[in-house]
């Protein structure tokens, strides 16, 4: 018999049977709130038992508190059904080859309100029936690596990755996609940025904010723009593909060990920072470079693949009243080197002191970046700052926090020797350290004072 109450239980499951709704149902809800319309969705196996989800009009869906309700009416009925059609993907001799290499990111694809799981469309037929504007920008293949969120991507992921991009540049690929979660993709783009130097093709990450299902979703917009760029592209980079303004005017190319996450929600949540980013792209206007410099395409096959990590490396975010602990416990472990993220221009309290001399003693690399993001460790202004350098500490300059963690444990996959070691972490191999921050490379803006507001209402009517 089929469950027409999917996924609800409890209190909410009696409501439904009450009004004789069924999930699926168009119903009209009178609540204490006011009058809503939509359809019954069903609920995630885990969700609660206090409210029915609808989807509105607008294709958002809703949560509505039971306690609210006074009434329910269903008008309607229809199941939807989330399978993403296929298509079979077109090939144009005069496009250019892309591969989609897929890590489980949520590119394309479709949420089960039963369980709450995300069904991606991968093959090339899925995308294609998903998004067929992607038939007029390239010729597509893919290839899925791994089927992981991105919190639990890490170097073993890295490594393959760069494998896999090696043997695609060998067999004469155009460009790359790599699909990824947005959560930890500003790490891997660090991580490739290491491991595939010198590629003669451009390698796009790309990921979206929100699932296809909903009407605000920069999933499509995201992909066109990574495929755009990485089939006609000059800017031959490891480079973050998203949402340049809150619109969906065109997108951002990040370089991949400047850019960051910076809201939780936002569609143009990446940002660089300290500098500006590499490119705009749109498909109307294509790729507009911003940088002046920038690796060229070029029509060699010649990439150096370096897929090396130490996975016994440790990032530690300074707070006040640190323990020493926090530090003996990663030494205890076995941990090889320790990136802190430190206040102001690279400080830590002097509590910390003498198990920083053991961390020393045992040959723990450690560095120090600043958790203001911007701007530069200068551990020579002040005694703190010079105490730690004293004790072994080296600034690692503007490199962000997060990126300083991937490259040491790249340069550790490779050497112990500390010389070396100090060399190859202060070495830029592609803007993690820039000789200065543009005057540009730092703007944050204050809401609700009169020269913002009046800029902003330029952009925003």
């Amino acid at each position: 018999m089929e469950d027409i109450f999917q996924g609800y239980k409890g209190r909410a499951l009696e409501v439904l049977k009450k009004f004789n709704v069924r999930v699926w149902g168009k119903a009209i809800i009178e609540t204490t709130r006011g009058e809503f319309q939509g359809t019954v969705l069903p609920r995630a196996e885990n969700d609660d038992d206090t409210h029915i989800v609808l989807k509105i009009a607008t294709g958002y869906n809703i949560g509505i508190d039971i306690f609210t309700i006074k009434a329910m009416k269903e008008v309607g009925y229809y199941k939807a059904t989330y399978k993403i059609p296929e298509k079979e993907f077109p090939y144009t001799p005069n496009l250019p080859k892309v591969k989609l290499l897929g890590t489980g990111g949520t590119i394309a694809s479709r949420l089960d309100y039963r369980t709450g799981a995300v069904i991606p469309a991968f093959s090339p037929g899925e995308l294609y029936g998903a998004v067929p504007e992607l038939a007029d920008i390239c010729n597509l293949s893919t290839e899925k690596l791994f089927a992981v969120f991105s919190e639990n991507m890490g170097p073993e992921q890295y490594k393959a990755l760069a494998i896999a991009i090696g043997k695609e540049i060998e067999n004469g690929i155009d460009g790359i996609i790599i699909g990824h979660g947005t959560d930890t993709l500003s790490h891997t783009a660090a991580a490739l940025t290491f491991m595939v130097q010198n590629s003669p093709i451009p390698i796009v990450l790309v990921g979206s904010q929100r699932s296809s299902d909903r009407p605000s979703s920069d999933a499509a917009l995201n992909l066109m723009h990574a495929a755009y760029t990485a089939g006609h592209s000059d800017i031959a980079e490891v480079m973050v593909c998203m949402f340049g303004p809150t619109s969906d005017e065109y997108g951002f190319l990040h370089r991949g060990t400047r850019v960051r996450k910076m809201h939780s929600s936002y569609r143009s949540t990446f940002r660089t920072i300290g500098d500006t980013p590499l490119a705009t792209v749109s498909l109307k206007d294509g790729v507009k470079p911003i940088k002046d410099t920038y690796n060229h395409r070029r029509k060699d096959r010649k990439a150096k693949i370096l897929p090396y990590f130490e996975e016994k490396v440790s990032i530690v975010y300074y707070y006040p009243n640190m323990k020493p602990d926090i530090i003996d416990s990663l030494v205890d472990n076995g941990y090889r080197g320790i990136i802190i993220a430190g206040t102001g221009l690279g400080h830590v309290n002097k509590p910390l002191y003498p198990a920083i001399e053991r961390a020393k003693k045992k040959g723990v690399h450690m560095f120090m970046t600043v958790q203001t993001l911007w701007g530069y460790a200068h551990m020579y202004v002040y005694d703190t700052g010079r105490d730690l350098m004293a004790k072994g500490i080296i600034p690692a300059e503007n490199m962000l926090p997060e990126t300083a963690y991937i490259k040491l444990g790249w340069v550790l996959g490779q050497t112990d020797d500390p010389e070396e070691v100090k060399r190859l972490m202060l070495t830029p191999i592609n803007d993690e350290i820039t000789p200065r921050e543009p005057y540009n490379g730092y703007l944050i803006y204050q809401g609700g004072v009169p020269e913002v507001e009046e800029f902003i209402r330029k952009f925003r009517k």
